[in-house]
Formats: C-alpha cells, sequence, structure tokens
C-alpha cells in the first residue's frame, strides 16, 4: 500500500437482544473533511456476526482505497484479525478443520476482501467507558435492531459454513500447529493391516504428520514397494 493514502478512523459496534435473536451493527466514520454514519439490522443473528458486520459496513463506506484504523470492542473480531485466525482459515481454502468451516465464514471472507483493498489496522477499545464514538455506534445498533421488518441473515439463517467437507490437505499448506508448509512423504504398510497410505503429508519444523483420506489405499497382500 502507498504510504499516502488518506487516513480515516472507524469506529464499530453490534449486538442482539437477545443473542441470538434480532441484532444490528452501527458504525462511524471519522476524518477531519468528512463524518459519516452507517446501521442496520437482521430478525435474527448472533452478537459475534454483528460485531463482523459492523466492521465491513464501515470500510464499506471508504470510497477509496484507504489506511483504516478500525476500533472496535469485541475482542473476537480483533483477535481473528491481529494473531492470524483469519490468515490461517484462509491459507486452508476456508476451512477450520475438514469437516468444519470457521463460524461466520462468509462474513470473515467478506471482510478479508476489504483489507485487501485497504490498509485496516484493528484496535481493541472497552465498551460502555464513554468513548463517544463507541457509545454512538452502540445507540445505532440498539435502534436498529429494534426497527420493524427486519429482513433475514441468510448467512446466518441458512448455516452455510456447515456444508459439505475440505478437501484433503495439499503438500505446501501450512501445518496447523506451527504453519510451516507441509511436504510429502512416502507412506508404509504396517504388518496385520488391510490398508495403507501411499504418502503423507509431514511438517518438516515440528514433524507433525497429516493422513491424506485420498491417499489411503485397500490392500490384500502388503504392496510390492514397501
Amino acid at each position: 500500500m502507498k504510504d499516502d493514502l488518506p487516513h480515516i478512523e472507524v469506529y464499530t459496534d453490534g449486538g442482539c437482544e437477545p443473542n441470538p435473536g434480532p441484532g444490528g451493527y452501527g458504525a462511524v466514520l471519522v476524518h477531519p473533511k468528512k463524518h459519516a454514519e452507517v446501521s442496520g439490522g437482521f430478525r435474527k443473528t448472533t452478537n459475534n456476526r454483528m460485531e463482523i458486520f459492523a466492521a465491513i459496513a464501515g470500510l464499506e463506506l471508504l470510497k477509496q482505497p484507504c489506511k483504516a484504523t478500525l476500533y472496535s470492542d469485541s475482542q473476537y473480531l480483533v483477535k481473528a484479525m491481529t494473531e492470524g485466525w483469519v490468515a490461517g482459515w484462509k491459507k486452508k481454502s476456508w476451512w477450520r478443520t475438514r469437516t468444519e468451516r470457521p463460524e461466520n465464514v462468509d462474513l470473515w471472507q467478506r471482510l478479508d476482501a476489504l483489507c485487501q483493498r485497504h490498509q485496516v489496522e484493528f484496535r481493541w477499545i472497552r465498551g460502555h467507558a464513554g468513548h463517544l464514538e463507541n457509545e454512538r455506534c452502540d445507540q445505532l445498533a440498539m435502534a436498529a435492531l429494534r426497527q420493524p421488518n427486519l429482513s433475514a441473515d441468510e448467512g446466518y439463517e441458512n448455516k452455510l459454513e456447515t456444508e459439505g467437507a475440505r478437501p484433503d490437505m495439499q503438500e505446501g499448506e501450512p501445518c496447523g500447529k506451527c504453519s510451516t508448509p507441509v511436504v510429502k512423504r512416502k507412506g508404509k504398510w504396517k504388518s496385520g493391516r488391510d490398508y495403507y497410505y501411499e504418502f503423507h503429508l509431514i511438517c518438516p519444523k515440528c514433524q507433525t504428520t497429516y493422513h491424506v483420506e485420498s491417499a489411503r489405499r485397500s490392500v490384500e497382500q502388503p504392496p510390492s514397494l514397501f
């Protein structure tokens, strides 16, 4: 990113009453030459989804690439973006395990795309501590969730992240423990088993071994290669 990008502050908040239940989000954009607000709500969603959605809505207010400092009282949101959770899921093609996607994967994908366009720094601030912009975001979110005829949060109601199964891990993907790219190693047949793995994936740094189901082979006798 260029160093001369305009710098914007974005404050966000979201919540539900109850959780899950009707939810709302609010965002406030602060710039010396501009002040903008955005809010909205859904008929049934979760606190965490509204926190992520608030960040999305705030960044979507930016009409050109910017350097943004985004403030949120959600540790879930801030830690996911600053401690590598989202980056790790993205490297695994947006899977957390072989059979489970991360919760709220649809929103993480949208937020990640915005972070590719803008240079975003996420900062946590304590909620309900008298910070003017944070309090305003809370007001916007609470007002939004109390509106009539709220629309459906399709990503929540349809639970898209629970469908399907992650494809097998591939050579070069990051190790789940240390993030080092895994390498392929020839498998071995063990006496007494009617199957073997043609190959395994192994982390060259921490030596964690991953079984690849597509490499599993059934045998009636030991394979001649081993």
